[in-house]
């Protein structure tokens, strides 16, 4: 296994941890959203540019949905 792949498992595995935590804190929702970036640089980094655009729509979702919960308003 390569460090570009080794890169998108940790990118999808952190992803899928936090996502499964961010009820319990704001802070694994901004956590959500940092995986979210690192899975966008790995879809551009591996050259599936579609992936890594939706990956950085889900990394500015996930920043404001944190932000939201942050400020106590929900998300």
């Amino acid at each position: 296994m390569d460090a570009l792949t080794l890169f998108g498992l940790f990118a999808v595995t952190a992803r899928l941890v936090t996502y499964a935590l961010e009820d319990r804190s704001h802070w694994f929702v901004l956590m959500f959203a940092a995986s979210c970036a690192l899975g966008s640089a790995y879809g551009f980094l591996q050259g599936a540019w579609p992936f890594g655009l939706v990956e950085a729509i889900w990394f500015v979702v996930a920043l404001r949905r944190w932000h939201l919960k942050a400020m106590g308003r929900g998300a």
